[in-house]
C-alpha cells in the first residue's frame, strides 16, 4: 500500500512532475488503481445561484463588477427554483450538486438563510451538496455543516508566490483561512487551481505543494484549464495544452492518492481522446452540464457518449461511507 504523506517537498514534486509524460501517465494510473475503481468517474453539476456583480478582481473572471464581460448581474435565486435544477441533475445522473455564488464571503444576511434553504433542500434530494460562495468563518461552516452541507469548494487557484499577480482583493493566507474553518466543521473540502493564467510551471507546482502539505489533503482537487473571456485581463491567453493538463493531473493523483482529482473546467475544448488520457493519469470526477457558473462546459449528451465510448460509469453518491465520516 503507498503511504499518505502530508510531507512532500518541492523537489519531489518537481521530479514528478518532469517525468517524461508516458512514464508520469504510468506511474499516475498505478497509483490511481490501488486506490480507486479506474472504471468509476464522479459526475457533479455546478450551477450559479448568484451571479455577477462580485467586488473582487480575479484576472480571469468574467462575474467581477469591474469588467465590461457578457455576464448579467442576477441576483440569488429562488429557493425552490435551485432545487427544481437539482432534481433536474440528479434525474440526468450528478450525484453531487454544487452552488456558486458570486459573493467576496458569505454574510449573515436573509441571503444565507436562503442558501442554507437550498442546501437542506438538495440534501433531502440523496445527492452530495457543496458550496462555493467565497470567504466563510468558523460559525458560517458550522451553520452550513448543520444544514447537511457536504462539501465546500474554495480554490487557491494558483501559487503563493504568483498570487498577486491575478487577485488583489484578498490575501492568499484568506483561502487558506477559509479551508481551515471547513476542515474544522467537518466539511469535505474541495480546493484546486486553474492552469494557464500566464504562471510558470514552478507555479503549478507551488501549489500542489500547498495542498499535498496541509495537514489533511482535500478530499476533492479540481484541476481547471483558463477558458479566456473577452473583457477580462486574461482574454488573450493561449490555450492550455492538453499534455500541461496530465502533468498536472498526474502529478496530483500520485502525490495525493485517496482525492478525487476533477478534470473541470477547459473540458470543452478537449476531445474524447483527450479526456481518455485525463481519466487514464487519475482524474475521476468531472462536472456535466452545458454551463460551469458562466462559461461553456460539454451538455449531457456528450458526456452520455463519452461514458458510453470509455465504458465508464458514474461514482454513486457518498461512497465509502464517506458521509458518516464526516457526520
Amino acid at each position: 500500500m503507498i503511504p499518505i504523506r502530508n510531507n512532500w517537498t518541492r523537489e519531489e514534486i518537481t521530479s514528478i512532475y518532469n517525468q517524461p509524460i508516458l512514464q508520469l501517465i504510468y506511474q499516475a494510473a498505478t497509483v490511481h488503481r490501488e486506490f480507486h475503481d479506474p472504471q468509476e468517474v464522479q459526475v457533479c453539476t455546478l450551477l450559479s445561484v448568484k451571479t455577477g456583480g462580485c467586488p473582487e478582481d480575479c484576472a480571469y473572471c468574467p462575474q467581477a463588477a469591474r469588467y465590461h464581460t457578457n455576464v448579467k448581474v442576477e441576483k440569488l435565486m429562488e429557493v425552490g427554483e435551485v432545487l427544481k435544477k437539482a432534481v433536474e441533475a440528479k434525474a440526468a445522473g450528478s450525484t453531487r450538486f454544487c452552488m456558486g455564488a458570486a459573493w467576496r464571503e458569505v454574510r449573515d444576511n436573509r441571503d444565507f438563510e436562503n442558501v442554507i434553504e437550498m442546501v437542506k433542500g438538495v440534501s433531502l434530494i440523496g445527492m452530495e451538496v457543496c458550496c462555493t460562495l467565497g470567504m466563510l468563518t468558523p460559525d458560517q461552516a458550522q451553520k452550513l455543516k448543520a444544514a447537511g452541507l457536504y462539501a465546500y469548494n474554495h480554490n487557491l487557484d494558483t501559487s503563493e508566490a504568483y498570487y498577486d499577480d491575478i487577485i488583489t482583493t484578498r490575501t492568499y493566507a484568506d483561502r487558506l483561512d477559509t479551508l481551515r474553518s471547513v476542515r474544522q466543521a467537518k466539511i469535505s473540502v474541495c480546493s484546486g487551481g486553474i492552469i494557464g493564467l500566464g504562471e510558470r510551471e514552478e507555479d503549478r507546482i507551488g501549489m500542489l505543494l500547498t495542498l499535498s502539505t496541509l495537514q489533511e489533503h482535500p478530499e476533492s482537487v479540481p484541476v481547471n484549464a483558463l477558458v479566456p473571456v473577452p473583457g477580462t485581463p486574461l482574454e488573450d491567453q493561449p490555450k492550455v495544452s492538453i499534455w500541461e493538463m496530465i502533468r498536472m493531473i498526474a502529478t496530483a493523483r500520485i502525490i495525493m492518492p485517496r482525492t478525487m482529482v476533477r478534470l473541470s473546467a477547459g473540458r470543452i475544448r478537449m476531445n474524447i481522446e483527450e479526456q481518455a488520457l485525463c481519466f487514464l493519469a487519475g482524474a475521476n470526477s468531472i462536472f456535466a452540464g452545458d454551463k460551469l457558473l458562466t462559461t461553456p462546459n460539454p451538455g449531457y449528451l456528450k458526456d452520455k457518449t463519452l461514458f458510453q465510448t470509455l465504458e465508464i460509469k458514474p461514482r454513486p453518491a457518498f461512497k465509502n461511507s464517506e458521509k458518516a465520516e464526516f457526520e
